[in-house]
């Protein structure tokens, strides 16, 4: 089966991983593109993104390959060592833009509306001031839940 499959120009290959988009989410992400499709270089210049990431501090992903002969499975270097708690992890919150970086602030907490609400409001402010000295600039977050939260929300229309 598999020689056929080859023959046909198959190959086995580990599939793409793409996010699982909600039909609410694509409706919104088609909205946005299509507000924004006339937009120039010049005005994707004056964005300011932020985001947040985990960091896995003991983690591979399992792609990890080696060589090794018949009777070698146990030597040192054809081993990967694994913690049973995982090992830990760090999350960060930043901010950046075409022509600057914000500061990369670690997330000590759950990023929950409360915590988000604090590191934006000692973070935004401030930091769009210098890129953006003539208040021309936007700021831009994902859907994530704690950036719709109600609270969240309500601040960034009151600043």
């Amino acid at each position: 089966m598999s020689r056929t499959l080859h023959r046909m120009g198959y190959g086995s290959r580990r599939p793409v991983r793409t996010p699982l988009l909600s039909a609410g989410t694509k409706i919104k992400r088609l909205q946005f593109t299509q507000e924004h499709k006339d937009w120039t270089v010049e005005h994707w210049k004056k964005v300011m993104w932020s985001d947040e990431s985990r960091f896995q501090l003991h983690h591979a992903d399992g792609r990890v390959r080696i060589w090794q002969k018949q009777h070698e499975s146990m030597h040192p270097t054809c081993m990967s060592t694994t913690l049973q708690a995982g090992g830990g992890s760090v999350m960060v919150w930043g901010m950046f833009s075409w022509h600057d970086l914000g500061p990369l602030i670690r997330v000590e907490q759950h990023l929950n509306s409360t915590t988000y609400l604090s590191i934006t409001a000692d973070q935004v402010h401030p930091i769009m001031l210098v890129a953006y000295p003539n208040g021309d600039g936007f700021f831009q977050q994902d859907n994530a839940p704690c950036h719709g939260a109600r609270t969240v929300q309500e601040w960034f229309q009151e600043t």
